[in-house]
């Protein structure tokens, strides 16, 4: 009986938001494959069905956690500034998101015109990049390669490892070095002068924002309409 009274609270709390934020915390402790309906049932000390109830299937799931990333972010005002700043502040804005969620960042990719925040964003982007003279069909191609350049940067940072302890990131990173080190200076010089920064990412800030400025200035070196 005192069982079946923990069960039917923990039920009460079990809100749609709760099950996200907890399958969230479980894809950065273990990596987003150990996420499953069944596995967060266990953790919270209740049956898949109390889940079910929110989520009908482990898709929808992973859409719930890719709108609350996107519900996250937090658009800069529209201003009288140039297109490609005003794209560099919305773009910034969704990457400062997924920087803090790389375990669930990649879930954004396919899955931004699924919600009302991601497609705020997406109209946003498409407006900006009709304003420099992109056509519809161009502005689409551009904001899915922005989307993709974002994500690629945040779940391919050097040494990023989600789901794995310290020692054990700290060892990989170690024999990457020691595998680039161990190249002949004469034959590879520049990939021994650049081991450390193919191991792990050094100065986060730099890298990304490099990575967001590569994209923009990609962008507003391709002529509309050509």
């Amino acid at each position: 009986m005192a069982r079946k009274r923990a069960e039917a609270a923990v039920k009460e709390r079990l809100t749609r938001d709760r099950i996200v934020q907890c399958a969230i915390t479980l894809a950065e402790a273990e990596g987003l494959e150990a996420v499953t309906i069944r596995r967060l049932a266990q953790d919270q000390g209740v049956t898949p069905m109390a889940l079910y109830w929110h989520f009908k299937d482990k898709d929808l799931l992973l859409e719930g956690i890719a709108e609350r990333l996107l519900s996250d972010v937090v658009l800069p005002p529209a201003t009288e500034k140039p297109w490609d700043e005003q794209l560099r502040e919305v773009l910034f804005a969704l990457l400062a998101v997924l920087r803090a969620h790389p375990a669930v960042a990649d879930l954004v990719r396919t899955r931004v015109m699924l919600s009302e925040p991601g497609l705020v964003i997406a109209e946003r982007v498409l407006g900006l990049l009709r304003t420099a003279g992109f056509t519809a069909e161009q502005a689409a191609q551009l904001s899915g390669h922005g989307l993709n350049s974002l994500v690629s940067l945040v779940s391919q940072e050097p040494g990023l490892m989600v789901g794995e302890d310290r020692a054990v990131r700290e060892e990989h990173i170690r024999r990457k070095k020691a595998s680039l080190q161990a190249l002949s200076p004469e034959r590879f010089p520049h990939m021994l002068a650049s081991a450390d920064a193919f191991a792990e990412c050094g100065n986060e800030p730099a890298y990304f924002e490099l990575g967001l400025e590569l994209f923009i200035q990609g962008v507003r070196g391709v002529r509309p309409e050509q």
